[in-house]
């Protein structure tokens, strides 16, 4: 990558959901807001490279961009308000481009709005506020282009339909949406996190929990947000590790531990110090006990779990709490936890559950009928690398029957 690309990848992502978010605010229209900032990206790609990187690249755009919504609000004769609020913007000087930190949360929190579905909420949050290509975001749900994009058409036209207000909420009602959105952002990292996601959709998810720590600052918010983002970095630091040179995921015991990303393991860390119990902090200090060189604390993470539950009692966590219970305290003890996590239905078909069972039954000396258990995992995986990844384990169980 060329030095004007890599600087205006670098003024994108830090500066595209202030555009956006700024636009929006001023002309009410999500489409030219998006449509400017990317022709602000394209002209600087053209520009650059002949009057050089300006000494500010994100005021730059923003004024590029600006100007272009002023022309196109001025061909269409909108009405000389709009256009009056629009030059509130200016011309930015160095510096200027913190001018409305609040845009970025107006654009989050309504893209997060719980009025829209929550597919719909992670595909808004990808294309308006990280400038995600819609053919990556097709991709990635596994649907065609033409389907998304009438998808993001239907948001947005609920967002105005509905009346969604474009501003961040206050007191309580902050407090009681910010679980809503800090979801979507979960939802966004697992979906880049998993076996075959795409890893810029968690860098993405890292970058906004990064901006809504800053934004948010409280203690009473940042506490989760910082949970959060330490969950994600104590994840995503093992993620060149996941995989072997041909292609197989490794377990934990398996991976090359200096391949892990131990700067990112120390900022989770950091992070973690001084955060009570929230759902998001307990899952970072279960992951942050994954991350050590030592023997895995099952006790302490078993412990967390068993705090998770009384917050969160739901089937994973509950399929999640007997695992770490039955490395804690012997398979019979996990596999009794199990049984209890499965008895309401909501693991039944569920392919680590299934290799959760065999795992635990492997470890009773019982390896046949573990064998044949991963072989049933394998059969409802969700994707080819897991269905390897058991199988493998089916092979193994079979070697030691």
């Amino acid at each position: 990558m060329t030095r004007v690309a890599s600087a205006v990848a670098a003024a994108a992502a830090e500066a595209h959901p202030r555009i956006v978010g700024a636009l929006i605010r001023m002309t009410g229209d999500w489409d030219l807001a998006e449509d400017c900032a990317q022709e602000a990206l394209a002209t600087a790609l053209q520009r650059w490279p002949a009057s050089g990187v300006p000494d500010n690249p994100a005021a730059w755009l923003m004024t590029t961009a600006r100007n272009r919504a002023l022309d196109v609000l001025r061909r269409a004769k909108v009405e000389r308000t709009k256009l009056q609020d629009l030059a509130v913007l200016g011309s930015p000087e160095p510096g200027d481009a913190d001018t409305f930190p609040d845009d970025r949360l107006r654009l989050v929190f309504t893209c997060c709005h719980p009025a829209l579905p929550l597919e719909a909420r992670v595909a808004l949050t990808l294309r308006t506020i990280c400038g995600v290509p819609t053919a990556d975001i097709a991709h990635a749900f596994l649907v065609t282009e033409a389907t998304m994009t009438r998808r993001l058409t239907r948001a947005k036209t609920k967002i105005a339909q509905a009346g969604i207000p474009y501003r961040v909420p206050e007191g309580p009602a902050l407090t009681e949406r910010l679980p809503g959105v800090l979801g979507v952002l979960y939802v966004l990292f697992t979906n880049g996190y998993n076996a075959d996601g795409s890893a810029a959709f968690a860098d993405e998810a890292i970058r906004l929990a990064r901006l809504l720590r800053a934004l948010l600052p409280a203690p009473e918010l940042s506490g989760e947000i910082g949970g959060l983002l330490a969950l994600f970095l104590f994840q995503h630091s093992r993620r060149d590790a996941r995989r072997s040179p041909d292609g197989r995921l490794l377990t934990l015991d398996q991976q090359d531990r200096s391949r892990w990303d131990h700067a990112a393991i120390a900022e989770g860390r950091a992070l973690l110090e001084g955060l009570g119990d929230g759902p998001y902090a307990l899952q970072a200090r279960i992951a942050a006990f994954h991350t050590t060189d030592g023997p895995t604390d099952w006790a302490g993470i078993a412990s967390c779990y068993d705090r998770l539950w009384a917050w969160q009692p739901t089937a994973v966590i509950a399929l999640n709490r007997a695992v770490a219970h039955g490395y804690a305290h012997g398979p019979s003890a996990g596999l009794a936890l199990l049984a209890e996590a499965r008895a309401g239905g909501g693991l039944d078909g569920y392919p680590h559950a299934v290799a959760a069972e065999a795992d635990l039954v492997s470890r009773t000396g019982d390896h046949a009928r573990a064998a044949s258990l991963f072989r049933s995992a394998a059969a409802l995986a969700h994707s080819p690398a897991e269905r390897d990844a058991l199988l493998e384990r089916a092979e193994a169980e079979d070697t030691e029957a």
